[in-house]
């Protein structure tokens, strides 16, 4: 089948210039300031002076199938990966049963095949049900097709384990991707200092993250593993990766985009849509992650989209689930604050949403628009204004505070393989 993308504008270093978009079986064949649609042309997809972006990759999302589908499925949660223009996904493995098998992983990545209106990469855990000291058959997960290793939404508590597994790793050249938490200093906190204050509830200091950060940078210069940082918050952190690349250690690191947009001084009552782990941090430690964005500390941006039942947050937030969705909402908010407001440059944020992370994990064929590469593309609008209304989210999660905000950048079209998968 051929199509063309007629009208649309593409990045060309930091600029847009028009150009159109040849695709042919599922792939690009040509980019060209014209491109005839002939008599072989199936379709004709006119982007009317749209952006033009390679798909999005997030390289952190939660689709709770299997175990728990009330919160979200691989459908749903792929459908809202394709609104928000991200056209490749990995999935975290807190799912029941954990993909710490071959077994599991593959029945996973069955689902994954068969639901998936995205391009969806499956994590394996690092231990058995991520929840104890046992390590997995890391070369059998990797043969049946782990995109990378991490237990995300827990720390590895014990230093001896996660060595003896970033050792396995390092000998099979895949990545750990970890959720930087010491249990031991967390307290039992759900929010940062300062607002922990103001609504009396406990606080979850900065040095749970930094100080198991610090541990996790020694093993993996002991190791020589590719070592990935989840969702830094905290600019202690910040600077801890800094140093660490200085010297010449494998460690890479993603930032959300709620860490990037909000502060803990943005938590003004007691409302969970504002809870997540980690959580919000001071307004110096989001000056600190945008700063180690710019320079290069800081490698990508990931959503943790983390759907949850309205039941699941509809609690204070001492006791509410920690959690937000992204996948929606991370584009448009993003280019609305800092593209527009000319603090990052729109090749930037893409770099960091598509190419980066496609880079990084040596993900084929993903972040770029080149002949010869699937045509994974999401058309934005960045000219007209709109609301982010709950009415329109795929997701069965609902839990964002970013509803009600007035945004550019919202997505007209998204396509899979040269197949829209979704259209506004």
């Amino acid at each position: 089948m051929k199509r063309v993308i007629a009208n649309g504008r593409v990045l060309d270093g930091d600029k847009l210039v028009k150009r159109d978009i040849l695709i042919e079986d599922g792939l690009i064949k040509s980019i060209a300031p014209v491109i005839q649609a002939d008599n072989g042309v199936d379709d004709v997809i006119d982007a009317h002076g749209h952006f033009v972006s390679p798909g999005l990759v997030d390289v952190h999302v939660h689709y709770r199938q299997p175990g728990q589908e009330n919160k979200e499925t691989i459908k749903t949660g792929s459908l809202a990966a394709a609104h928000g223009g991200f056209t490749t996904v990995c999935a975290m493995p807190n799912l029941k049963p954990a993909p710490d098998n071959p077994e599991h992983l593959k029945e996973i990545m069955k689902l994954n095949q068969k639901d998936g209106v995205v391009h969806i990469k499956q994590y394996a855990t690092i231990t058995t049900n991520r929840e104890d000291d046992e390590l997995v058959d890391f070369e059998a997960l990797k043969r049946a097709g782990a995109f990378a290793f991490s237990n995300d939404g827990n720390g590895i508590q014990k230093s001896s384990t996660m060595y003896e597994a970033m050792q396995r790793a390092a000998d099979l050249n895949m990545a750990i991707v970890e959720h930087v938490q010491d249990d031991d200093l967390t307290y039992g906190g759900v929010l940062n200092d300062g607002a922990a204050k103001r609504l009396h509830v406990k606080a979850m200091p900065w040095v749970s993250e930094t100080a198991q950060a610090a541990r996790d940078i020694e093993l993996a210069q002991a190791t020589g593993v590719h070592y990935h940082i989840c969702h830094a918050s905290s600019k202690h952190t910040v600077a801890l990766i800094r140093a660490a690349k200085k010297a010449g250690i494998h460690v890479t690191a993603e930032v959300t985009p709620h860490h990037l947009l909000l502060s803990d001084e943005d938590i003004k009552e007691d409302n969970s849509y504002y809870k997540m782990n980690p959580p919000l941090r001071g307004e110096d430690d989001r000056q600190a992650l945008i700063e180690g964005l710019l320079d290069g500390t800081i490698d990508m941006i990931a959503t943790d989209h983390a759907p949850h039942t309205k039941a699941d947050k509809d609690q204070p937030i001492a006791t509410a689930a920690f959690g937000i969705t992204g996948s929606e909402t991370a584009f448009s908010t993003l280019y609305t604050t800092f593209v527009k407001t000319g603090r990052f440059t729109l090749a930037q944020l893409i770099n960091w949403m598509a190419k980066k992370p496609a880079d990084v994990f040596s993900m084929a064929g993903a972040g770029s628009l080149k002949i010869g590469q699937p045509a994974d593309i999401a058309i934005f609008n960045l000219d007209e204004a709109h609301v982010i209304k709950e009415s329109a989210y795929l997701s069965k999660g609902k839990n964002t505070p970013f509803t009600g905000r007035t945004v550019f950048g919202d997505t007209v079209m998204t396509l899979v393989d040269g197949q829209p998968v979704y259209k506004k």
